[in-house]
């Protein structure tokens, strides 16, 4: 929990009690359904909640801002980015509904109440939303596809509506068709060796 408040000291006292919940929460939840990797559950804060609020140093959602999760997994990003902006909207769709059941329990019990889940593949949803979120589902031709006509028209934030992924490794090959897609470095915000080669890929999508 001092990670996160290292490099988000600006909490209020629900969104503290909120952080600090998720630990317990998730392994509890992990020792009946594994949603998060058994390495990965002693770190959770390092490897989940701040890796997922990497998007948080690259955007500061505007409130009623809507963002899509897609192949949420346990809950991220969406959960932690629901967290620290409580005035916008998250909707997290996986596949998977056992994931989503744990899920639903984290924000019933954490009392967040900015989060909706949908058990679906993302080609059925059929609504818009300012950004789409995810954590390396695939790469990112396929993923343009499945979330294909799902951006809103108004622009209500500094970025323009579009994706934002969170991916590590060398992604030149990946991303060299998209001539307006831009990379920032997650070393950039967070010195943790962890960090060193993961990215937040933003890549502008028009309304279609």
């Amino acid at each position: 929990m001092d990670l996160i408040l290292k490099y988000f000291p600006n909490l209020t006292e629900l969104q503290i009690a909120q952080f600090e919940a998720l630990e317990q929460l998730y392994k509890d939840w992990n020792s009946k359904i594994n949603v998060v990797s058994r390495k990965d559950i002693d770190e959770l804060y390092l490897r989940h909640v701040l890796h997922s609020l990497g998007i948080a140093k690259v955007i500061n959602f505007s409130d009623d801002s809507s963002i899509l999760d897609v192949g949420t997994g346990g809950g991220f990003p969406g959960v932690p980015l629901a967290i620290l902006f409580p005035n916008c909207q998250f909707h997290l769709v996986d596949s998977i509904n056992k994931k989503l059941k744990v899920i639903n329990a984290v924000c019933e019990a954490t009392e967040l109440t900015n989060v909706k889940t949908t058990h679906s593949r993302v080609e059925a949803i059929d609504e818009t939303y300012d950004f789409i979120v995810s954590r390396a589902v695939t790469a990112m031709p396929e993923f343009t596809k499945w979330v294909k006509g799902k951006i809103a028209k108004q622009q209500n934030n500094e970025l323009k509506n579009g994706i934002l992924y969170l991916k590590g490794g060398d992604l030149t090959e990946e991303l060299k068709q998209y001539s307006t897609v831009k990379a920032y470095l997650l070393s950039d915000y967070f010195e943790e060796a962890f960090f060193e080669t993961k990215k937040v890929i933003y890549l502008p999508l028009k309304h279609k």
